[in-house]
C-alpha cells in the first residue's frame, strides 16, 4: 500500500474513478436512452422529434431568441462593467469587483424566486420582460469576469503607442481594445447564451409557466417517464454544446488578450 501512495500516478486514480462515474456514465447513458425505445430497440425517432415534433421546435426557437437578447443585453451592460473594473483610472478600490461576485453567493433560484417575489409586490405582470431582467441578473456576472480578466492581462503599451500616434480615445477603443478583448467577449458569449438556452426553472418561475423555454420541454419529458425522448433532447443539446466549445477561442489566445 505505501508502494501505492507513493507514485504520482496514484493519486490521479479518485480523479479517475469520480469522472468516470459522474461524467462518462452519465453521458453513455443519455446516449443509449437516445438512441433506444422503450424496449430497448435501436431507432432513430426520438432524435428525429427534435426535427418534426412542432411544440419541441418552437420551444427551441424561443430559447433561442431568449438567449440571443439576453446575450445582448449581458454584453451591453457587461462590457462597460468589466472596462471600468479594469480601468486603474476609474476604479481605484478592489472592493468593487467584489460587489458583482456577492449575488453568485446566493443559491440561483432563492435569487429568482426572490425577483420574482419583487415583481409580484409591485403589481408588474410576469412575462417575457420580467424573464429577460431575471436572465440578465443571473448571468450578467458570466459575461462581465471573462471580458474583465481579458482587459485586465491586456498590454497598455498598445493602446498608449496608438494615443501617441494621435488617435483619438474613440479610435483607440475600437481599433485596439475592442479587437484584443474578442476572446473575452466569445467567452462570455459561451458562458451565458448556452446556459440561458437550457434553463427551464427560470423560465417557470419569472414568467408563471407561460414561455416554455427548451429546457422546460427536456425537464417535462423525464418529469413524465418518457425518458427516450428526453435523453434524445439531452443529447441535442450535448451536440449544440459540443460544436460551441469547438469554435470557442483558444485558452493561450484569450491569456495574452486576442493576440495571435
Amino acid at each position: 500500500m505505501t508502494n501505492i501512495f507513493n507514485k504520482r500516478s496514484s493519486w490521479v486514480l479518485p480523479y479517475f474513478i469520480f469522472m468516470v462515474l459522474f461524467v462518462v456514465l452519465p453521458l453513455v447513458l443519455i446516449g443509449f436512452y437516445a438512441l433506444t425505445d422503450s424496449n430497448g430497440h435501436f431507432t432513430l425517432s426520438n432524435l428525429a422529434a427534435f426535427f418534426t415534433d412542432a411544440k419541441i421546435i418552437n420551444s427551441f426557437l424561443v430559447s433561442m431568441e431568449v438567449a440571443l437578447e439576453n446575450t445582448i443585453i449581458c454584453i451591453l451592460i457587461g462590457y462597460p462593467v468589466a472596462y471600468i473594473l479594469a480601468d486603474k483610472d476609474l476604479n481605484k478600490s478592489a472592493v468593487t469587483a467584489l460587489l458583482f461576485i456577492l449575488p453568485m453567493w446566493i443559491n440561483a433560484l432563492m435569487r429568482t424566486l426572490a425577483t420574482a417575489e419583487i415583481f409580484n409586490t409591485l403589481g408588474i405582470q410576469l412575462g417575457k420582460g420580467t424573464l429577460l431582467f431575471g436572465m440578465a441578473y443571473d448571468y450578467l456576472p458570466f459575461m462581465i469576469y471573462p471580458i474583465y480578466n481579458v482587459l485586465n492581462k491586456m498590454d497598455k503599451s498598445y493602446a498608449e503607442a496608438a494615443q501617441d500616434l494621435g488617435a483619438s480615445p474613440m479610435t483607440v477603443f475600437t481599433k485596439v481594445t475592442l479587437p484584443l478583448s474578442m476572446p473575452g467577449i466569445l467567452s462570455g458569449v459561451l458562458m451565458v447564451f448556452m446556459p440561458t438556452v437550457s434553463t427551464f426553472a427560470v423560465s417557470e418561475i419569472l414568467t408563471n409557466n407561460t414561455i416554455q423555454l427548451f429546457g422546460s420541454v427536456i425537464q417535462e419529458q423525464f418529469y413524465n417517464l418518457m425518458w427516450n425522448q428526453g435523453a434524445a433532447l439531452s443529447f441535442v443539446m450535448l451536440i449544440i454544446i459540443g460544436i460551441t466549445m469547438y469554435i470557442s477561442p483558444d485558452k493561450d489566445e484569450e491569456a495574452e488578450g486576442g493576440l495571435i
